[in-house]
């Protein structure tokens, strides 16, 4: 598989020096344009030297065949994986508190918090996961977040009252905040940067086929037993998790985490694998190096290799008083830039109307449980559908389209779901017109969903921070995503009450024109860029587009 980008390169006067173990000339180039020295540098493989140079000159663009890498592929895959276990949460409680409700006899306030509660205590292993993952690593991380998932799913496939279901939904949302956080992060430092985007994006991908599976599950269990079925429903996400702790033995390390702690050949080793040749794995290796200096303890180090040896004790002190407390301006705009798209993720409604589905199908007129089960099955086969499509041309359109095209076309889904959803309750019957259009809106909904906000929030929030904030910028960001939706989780039924479906959808459409109004004006383009160069994007110096970053 093999993505084509044309990049028209800037003529700049290069040096090289040479890495240690590598007889590779790496060149370390100047922006003439800005005056100083540039985050990334562009890599020129010496065979073709010249025939660049000629090419440059001339102003002709450089065509760059980005090819799908087999190593970084299989560890972005097996990071992924992860996901599934907040997907099949999603998907399987949606079927799951029909059958609850029942047979623990509880209220529609309990349902509510008993679903409410994963994302919210998600929190918790968000905010966690980054100063965990700075100081244990990446990948053990991801080990750490499946092993919790699976003793919250042991314990709510196992639970005998309300009280214990809910404690395994709190065990099990640690470990989906951990995993929502870490698993980005990992594949965005793994990934060469023309690919990224698709790898990136992998999370969101697992995260649809979590809820297909848990759509499924729900499908084929429901002839059992009320007493049984949900149990099994709830207590099969431990199988997943099993399968995610093994998988990530084969995994390496994040190289960009390898480099902040000195180990060096590691990641030379590392990228040497994810990338097509070893002249470009130096030149990712020179990069990161560069960004790592900031780790630096030691004025001799700075010049050199050394600055990042010097910083193997680091783990992640200081990053919140920089976040927080005195964050510098390309800071702050990085910040607000991933919360932003964090919190518009979720208060577009997209959980809670997955999780609250079969709802609103009654509502719209489906009462067979069979039948609302069934209808989920469908909107899940369109969310995971969508999703691998905006996974494919990510690298090819970039961000910034995908992303406004998708919440736009949510703001429109989400204003014909309340027009149909408040026909039908001013109407004495149920016209068949009406209840098709509130189930094409929902799966409209769902579909723009997944073309836009959900995989590009996962990419946006792990690549735009620099490397010494990622892992806990990242952590931030997205436990205000884990709050906003465990908030709309557990409120969405008794607004709908008082406003009905029809109101709350029109309320959702609304804050996703403003939603879209955000994108527009405040998020740069990442495609085709490395993470050390994303940084730029966000500088004072290198803003070309006022639309893009807003002061």
């Amino acid at each position: 598989m093999q993505f084509l980008s044309t990049q028209k390169l800037e003529t700049h006067h290069e040096d090289y020096h040479l890495l240690p173990d590598s007889e590779s000339a790496l060149p370390v180039e100047t922006d003439l344009k800005n005056g100083r020295r540039r985050k990334g540098a562009s890599h020129v493989v010496a065979t073709e030297a010249e025939s660049q140079k000629h090419k440059l000159l001339e102003g002709a663009p450089v065509q760059r065949k980005a090819y799908l890498n087999k190593y970084a592929l299989g560890g972005a895959i097996l990071a992924s994986t992860n996901s599934i276990l907040l997907g099949y949460d999603i998907g399987v409680m949606s079927g799951a508190v029909l059958y609850i409700r029942e047979n623990l006899d509880i209220s529609s306030t309990q349902i509510e918090i008993l679903v409410g509660s994963l994302n919210v205590c998600s929190l918790i292993g968000s905010l966690a996961s980054g100063k965990t993952s700075d100081w244990i690593g990446r990948r053990y991380t991801i080990i750490l977040a499946a092993a919790t998932f699976l003793i919250g799913a042991l314990l709510m496939g196992l639970a005998p009252s309300f009280l214990f279901l809910m404690l395994g939904r709190v065990v099990a949302g640690i470990g989906v905040g951990y995993s929502l956080m870490i698993a980005p992060v990992y594949v965005a430092e793994l990934s060469p940067a023309l690919t990224r985007g698709f790898l990136t994006s992998l999370p969101e991908v697992f995260i649809n086929v979590g809820i297909l599976l848990g759509y499924i599950a729900n499908y084929t269990l429901s002839g059992l037993p009320e007493h049984i079925n949900w149990r099994l429903m709830l207590g099969l996400a431990a199988l997943p998790a099993i399968a995610v702790a093994l998988g990530v033995l084969a995994m390496p390390e994040s190289p960009r985490w390898l480099v902040v702690k000195g180990r060096l050949s590691e990641a030379r080793q590392v990228l040497i694998k994810t990338s097509e040749t070893k002249e470009e794995a130096e030149l990712r290796l020179a990069e990161i190096v560069k960004a790592a200096s900031v780790f630096s303890t030691s004025p001799a180090d700075s010049s050199s290799l050394g600055q990042a040896a010097s910083s193997s004790n680091w783990r992640g002190q200081g990053v919140w008083k920089e976040l927080l407390l005195r964050p510098s301006r390309p800071v702050r705009r990085i910040l607000i830039s991933a919360i932003g798209v964090n919190f518009f993720m979720q208060a577009s409604g997209n959980d809670a109307v997955v999780y609250y589905s079969p709802e609103v199908f009654r509502g719209a007129g489906i009462h067979n449980k069979k039948q609302l089960v069934g209808v989920t099955v469908i909107m899940g086969i369109a969310k995971t559908f969508f999703v691998l499509v905006s996974a494919l041309f990510l690298d090819r359109f970039g961000r910034r389209p995908l992303l406004l095209l998708g919440s736009a076309g949510m703001a429109i889904s989400l204003a014909g779901l309340g027009l149909g959803s408040k026909y039908l309750e001013y109407s004495n019957g149920s016209p068949g017109w009406a209840i098709a259009l509130c189930v094409v809106a929902v799966c409209a909904a769902v579909s723009f969903f997944s073309i836009g906000l959900g995989p590009i929030t996962w990419v946006y929030s792990s690549e735009i921070f620099p490397l010494r904030l990622r892992a806990q910028g990242s952590s931030l960001a997205i436990s205000v995503n884990r709050l906003v939706s465990g908030l709309v989780a557990m409120t969405f039924l008794s607004i709908s009450r008082e406003i009905s479906f029809g109101g709350m959808f029109f309320a959702l459409a609304g804050i996703m024109v403003v939603g879209t109004i955000f994108f527009y004006y405040y998020l740069p383009e990442t495609k085709g860029k490395s993470l050390e160069e994303i940084e730029a994007l966000f500088e004072d110096e290198v803003v070309e587009n006022p639309k893009v970053l807003v002061s």
